[in-house]
């Protein structure tokens, strides 16, 4: 059994499928599933269920994977550490959502560079679901994210700010009058996709509230989903910070009731020692934002 192999392996499971697999590690389709059938017959076990629409790991596979990315996390620490001259250099591939105003990643990755110009910078825009699966998956070595941010398994967050949720309306309408509960229940809503940070501390509030809310329309930017409020197309549920944008010049704001909150934070792979290059970045974030992790 061979580290390649199990690189290989994790590939598969992660993109269930061997064409996409190949063309993530950049080798051929069938020298990937020699690799995988001679790591199997290495095994003496059946590690992968194959149709013709998938790739699955069987539940020997699953047991295998965990501890594949736990060796190959261990494995990549190693050549960083043993690569570690006291100079930065290297690769960070960070990923952020789009239009977050607390933190913006461009200028952030403009005195990275600055600072470290060895560095080769990746950055992804996603929302917050996908990035925290990217992270979990090693594909990111970092990503700014945003909403209720509860840790899981294999992600470190590392909290930088809290925000309220705010309800936007179009000027003439009247959002903030009589019963709020009541009106929500009956109104009709713009949001972002979910796995959005806004969409799920959004999704978790009317919850909370017991409301089931009808979206309407579903954008994926924020200067969207504005221009839409101020068509009177809906009602939105956004971050404080959305507030500050000038296409929001003119809407009707109000808190949204019961306290929600919309976080930003830092995403790292969890129980890995993590790059020189994203040390880096970490304590320039550190210097220009608090963070909530004082043994960081």
């Amino acid at each position: 059994m061979e580290l390649r192999q199990l690189r290989h392996f994790a590939a598969v499971c992660e993109e269930q499928h061997f064409t996409r697999a190949a063309e993530y590690l950049g080798i051929t389709q069938s020298g990937l599933s020699a690799s995988i059938r001679a790591l199997e017959r290495d095994l003496d076990a059946q590690l992968l269920l194959r149709t013709t629409r998938r790739v699955t790991p069987t539940p020997t596979g699953r047991l295998l994977l965990a501890e594949a990315q736990r060796i190959l996390a261990a494995a990549d620490g190693l050549r960083e550490l043993v690569a570690d001259d006291q100079s930065v250099r290297g690769t960070l591939s960070l990923g952020t959502e789009q239009c977050m105003g607390v933190v913006e990643a461009v200028p952030l990755l403009h005195r990275y560079r600055a600072l470290h110009p060895e560095v080769t910078l990746n950055l992804q825009q996603e929302a917050t679901g996908e990035l925290l699966a990217q992270v979990r998956a090693g594909r990111l070595d970092a990503a700014l994210v945003a909403g209720t941010l509860r840790e899981g398994e294999g992600v470190r967050i590392l909290r930088i700010t809290e925000e309220p949720m705010m309800l936007l309306s179009a000027p003439d309408h009247p959002l903030d009058s009589g019963d709020v509960l009541t009106r929500l229940a009956h109104e009709e809503y713009v949001d972002l996709h979910p796995g959005w940070g806004a969409r799920d501390c959004a999704d978790r509030a009317f919850a909370d509230f017991g409301i089931t809310r009808r979206v309407a329309l579903q954008v994926n930017d924020v200067y969207t989903l504005l221009d839409l409020v101020h068509r009177g197309m809906g009602v939105a549920v956004v971050p404080r910070p959305v507030l500050d944008k000038p296409q929001a010049d003119g809407l009707r704001s109000t808190a949204l009731p019961g306290g929600t909150r919309w976080a930003v934070g830092l995403a790292l792979p969890g129980g890995t020692r993590h790059s020189t290059a994203t040390r880096a970045f970490v304590d320039l974030l550190r210097a220009e934002h608090p963070i909530d992790d004082a043994d960081y």
